[in-house]
């Protein structure tokens, strides 16, 4: 399938039977190297990371808006500010999950792009400098509705597969909102699903689940009778084609769950 955006880096270890690995030591709040400009003072933040949870940076209103497709790889890690001009709220790395970390874009000004993060609060965006950034633009889109309990997964105009999925239960619904592929998780022995996508979304009513911070990820399931039903954490469960499909996209593609 031709890519106009990077594919991503097959990398981290899976936790059995958890959405993703435990956050390493310091995860929140390490040493980083910053991109040329950033400032020093920086490396004391926390780094948006779907392990950390954020404040002072502003929120996405326009949760169910079509995404340009644009999306942003720092090269080294990069300031996040509240506002462009501002002082930095925290840092956003280069890698994450053991993949690049890849951003979609939901606003621009001259030198500044405003990019959704991996962090909790779920909808949190922040602003990064345009320089020491790689950029590319994706064609697809995947699209969830919960009413129906349907993936539907495009190339711009072009559908490449609709499938039947399960959602999560009436306890720990599947978050809506737009958000974007994360990161590819492969586990070293056999699970559930032989890969894992996490999202850049967090379940609103769980912390944590199986020792990650409660990441939402598109994940294959054995037991097809699950597929139309409710029952999930909150994550959504695909059948084999849709989870293949799914895994090759590039990260940083728009993701969109709706009612």
């Amino acid at each position: 399938m031709p890519l106009d955006a990077p594919r991503r880096l097959i990398g981290a270890a899976l936790v059995a039977m958890s959405l993703v690995a435990a956050a390493p030591a310091g995860a929140a709040a390490s040493p980083v190297t910053l991109a040329a400009g950033a400032s020093a003072a920086a490396t004391a933040l926390p780094a948006a990371t779907t392990f950390t949870e954020l404040s002072g940076l502003p929120q996405d209103t326009d949760l169910y808006g079509k995404l340009s497709g644009i999306v942003v790889h720092p090269a080294r890690t990069v300031a996040v500010y509240a506002q462009p001009g501002g002082k930095p709220a925290a840092t956003l790395p280069a890698k994450q999950l053991g993949s690049q970390t890849w951003v979609p874009v939901v606003e621009a000004r001259k030198g500044w792009y405003r990019v959704l993060l991996p962090s909790k609060p779920n909808h949190v965006t922040g602003w990064i400098k345009d320089k020491g950034l790689k950029k590319a633009r994706s064609r697809y889109r995947a699209i969830v509705t919960l009413g129906t309990r349907r993936l539907t997964v495009m190339n711009a105009s072009k559908k490449l597969g609709t499938w039947t999925v399960a959602i999560g239960g009436p306890e720990t619904p599947t978050p809506v909102g737009r958000t974007f592929l994360l990161a590819l998780m492969s586990p070293k022995k056999k699970t559930y699903s032989p890969l894992i996508l996490p999202l850049g979304t967090h379940s609103a009513t769980l912390d944590t689940f199986g020792g990650g911070p409660g990441t939402v990820a598109f994940h294959g399931w054995p037991d097809r009778k699950v597929f139309g039903k409710a029952v999930t954490h909150g994550c959504v469960r695909v059948p084999a084609r849709a989870l293949k499909v799914l895994a090759g996209l590039p990260l940083g593609t728009p993701v969109l769950i709706a009612p």
